[in-house]
């Protein structure tokens, strides 16, 4: 299966970041951090060369602690500031003030030197279609900014935001590539809900998602299923339809609706905290 989804307004929207770059000070770029690579837009390191760079590593909650720290390290060691966070709970937003004023320490002191007192760093939040964007602007300013939506493209325009005396957000939307160059990114994407789910193979996915469970989490499928992983993906998202009533008429196993429950059981994190790559 080829996984791509690059609608038009993707294009205009990163034309607008690359006209608004030379107004910023930082880029906070925001990963899901059960997929911290594969979420990662590669054109964002192009945008964002010479400027202070935060990474937030959100949805830490859902991802495997010890993945964490693992990719707190590797960011770190490319010369990025990081921080963990759940911007839905709010988990980690408090400590992002003082990780600005860190990272663009070079820039407020230039300022100070030439008697510019007060001037807010401004700050691009980036990050590719549903990694949370919205909902950590909202967090972040502890007021409703930005649309939210547990879905894709909700972003569509840009618009600034000013938190206080000494920090401007500029929300951007959610852009991905036009072109993965490996399919096992497009099939992260797709499993954290990065895609439209409505132009993406959900058997297939959870079949993936399934195997790699097998191999990284085992015994997760069993805790929340009570399935044998012994078996292949196949019979056992068929048992799983069978225990969890997803039947068609007949009594025969409804595969597409057992897999969207199984999909959306690792999205919540009701699987266990999950991170599907390590550095």
């Amino acid at each position: 299966m080829n996984y791509q989804w690059y609608p038009g307004h993707m294009t205009k929207a990163r034309r607008m970041m690359e006209e608004n770059i030379k107004l910023i000070d930082l880029v906070i770029e925001l990963v899901d951090a059960r997929v911290p690579l594969a979420s990662r837009n590669p054109d964002i390191d192009t945008l964002g060369k010479n400027k202070a760079r935060l990474i937030l590593l959100n949805k830490a909650d859902l991802a495997d602690e010890r993945a964490n720290k693992l990719w707190k390290d590797y960011f770190e060691k490319q010369g990025m500031f990081v921080l963990e966070v759940n911007s839905r709970s709010g988990g980690g937003i408090k400590a992002i003030h003082g990780l600005v004023q860190k990272a663009c320490k070079e820039k407020i002191e230039r300022d100070r030197k030439r008697g510019i007192l007060n001037r807010p760093v401004r700050a691009m939040v980036v990050g590719i279609p549903n990694v949370g964007k919205s909902t950590f602007i909202n967090s972040f300013a502890g007021k409703a900014c930005t649309k939210t939506g547990n879905k894709p493209g909700v972003t569509k325009g840009k618009q600034w935001i000013r938190l206080n005396k000494s920090l401007e957000l500029l929300d951007t939307p959610g852009i991905l590539w036009p072109k993965f160059d490996n399919q096992e990114v497009g099939l992260k994407l797709a499993l954290i809900g990065s895609m439209n789910d409505e132009i993406v193979p959900i058997e297939e996915m959870t079949f993936s998602l399934m195997e790699m469970l097998k191999v990284r989490y085992s015994g997760a499928l069993l805790k929340r299923y009570g399935v044998v992983e012994e078996m292949e993906s196949y019979a056992m998202l068929k048992d799983i339809a069978g225990k969890r009533g997803c039947l068609l008429k007949g009594e025969e196993p409804d595969m597409k609706k057992a897999a969207a429950l199984v999909l959306e059981d690792f999205r919540s994190g009701r699987l266990g905290r999950i991170t599907l790559e390590m550095p």
